[in-house]
């Protein structure tokens, strides 16, 4: 039984509607996973990546700091101790929710993944075995916010004024941060609080940084997003809406960068999130539970090798890590080159017209998310294939809600793609 990209419901559409480019390949979104491949070595649903050779390599500025041998080796055994997490090239099936958790590493200006779906569906296992595939980045050493050095939006009020002095900054390479938000943790355990420990000894005020800034160029993930509290879901709009955190506590104020890929995951059984939060997410993933048989005992066996010995499955996925690592790095690097034609950015526009989204951010978001799956395919050109398989992802949780409606709203954008592509 073949495992289609996503559920979004693009593979029951006639490929016709593109019948115009007879020499063009296959439509991404009819690519699937068929019973004689090597389930989980596939790259989400055997998505074919051409162009793309070698792992771009990001240059330091001249004022750089080298991480010493001794750090390496502290920072490889910490490495080593923690929980083993499963390998993103492992997971078998799920292609939709996979497909959008790498275009938003790729782009992280697209603003994030909801994933919605059953429980037991692997969401979370997902979600955390992306940390293995984030590329580096360049960051101020010793800054808790993990500032730019070369861009001032992505600057702690500290480090611009540094930079403001002339003074040359360090310069380090990390990998992209991946914080948990529990949905049991404090508004000050978020946000960011005073240094009991130093106003007690020293006798000064000092701000100990929460998980905001932790987080700040890296990603925000919660689990069980609908179910968390009124006043953290605030505090994540406000955040999510100017990129920054304030805080005001015992006559200080604090501000810093908080520009984050917020990512969430839920089972709607349990309730549904408040229009103004679900917005703010760039795509939304629906996952559902694996109904072929041959798949879920595929899935019960590669879990049954991990749990048995991490180490070992680990390795043996090493290879297929890599190349997705390679990929996302290639990717990244081509995403500013990449165009899309004026009249594919038209036809996007009047889609989300004519489904009365409201705002922009549909539009925004649907053109980057093309854009970024142009680059993951190693093309600098978007096409309208790529149009059709990011735009589900992309509108169908900004529709307005129609209790009499029977139809999935991701199926009604497939619908209206065609109506207007074609």
């Amino acid at each position: 039984m073949a495992s289609t990209l996503g559920t979004s419901s693009i593979a029951l559409l006639p490929s016709r509607y593109f019948s115009s480019s007879s020499s063009s390949k296959p439509s991404v979104h009819s690519l699937s996973l068929t019973s004689g491949q090597s389930y989980g070595r596939k790259f989400y649903g055997g998505i074919g990546i051409h162009g793309m050779k070698g792992r771009s390599q990001f240059s330091v500025a001249s004022v750089a700091t080298e991480v010493n041998s001794v750090e390496q080796n502290q920072s490889t055994a910490a490495k080593e101790s923690q929980r083993p997490v499963y390998p993103f090239a492992a997971i078998v099936g799920q292609d939709e929710m996979k497909l959008c958790l790498l275009l938003n590493v790729i782009d992280p200006k697209i603003g994030g993944v909801m994933i919605m779906g059953d429980r037991g569906t692997g969401k979370s296992t997902t979600v955390r075995s992306l940390v293995d595939l984030l590329p580096e980045i360049k960051v101020v050493a010793g800054d808790p916010y993990n500032s730019d050095p070369e861009d001032p939006e992505f600057m702690g009020v500290e480090v611009r004024e540094r930079v403001l002095q002339g003074e040359d900054l360090s310069v380090v390479l990390t990998k992209i941060n991946m914080v948990d938000l529990p949905l049991g943790a404090t508004e000050d355990r978020v946000c960011g609080t005073i240094d009991i420990e130093k106003a007690l000894t020293e006798g000064v005020k000092a701000f100990e940084p929460g998980l905001l800034a932790k987080a700040n160029r890296g990603i925000l993930y919660v689990d069980e997003v609908n179910l968390l509290d009124d006043h953290l879901v605030d505090v994540l709009l406000d955040s999510a809406a100017s990129g920054w955190n304030t805080v005001e506590r015992e006559g200080i104020s604090i501000s810093h960068p908080a520009r984050f890929i917020l990512i969430g995951s839920g089972n709607p059984e349990e309730g549904e999130l408040r229009p103004q939060l679900l917005d703010r997410f760039g795509m939304h993933a629906q996952v559902g539970t694996v109904r072929d048989a041959e798949l879920r005992v595929k899935i019960v066996e590669e879990r049954g090798r991990f749990d048995k010995s991490p180490k070992e499955f680990r390795d043996s996925y090493k290879a297929e890590q890599e190349k997705l690592q390679d990929q996302i790095s290639s990717a990244r690097s081509v995403l500013s080159s990449v165009q899309i034609d004026q009249d594919l950015k038209v036809k996007i526009s009047k889609v989300c017209a004519e489904l009365n989204v409201d705002g922009l951010r549909g539009d925004i978001v649907t053109n980057r998310a093309a854009k970024a799956l142009a680059a993951l395919k190693g093309r600098d050109t978007v096409s309208a294939e790529d149009i059709a398989t990011v735009i589900p992802n992309c509108l169908r949780h900004r529709l307005r809600k129609d209790p009499l409606e029977s139809i999935d709203s991701g199926l009604l954008v497939t619908e209206k793609f065609y109506e207007v592509f074609s």
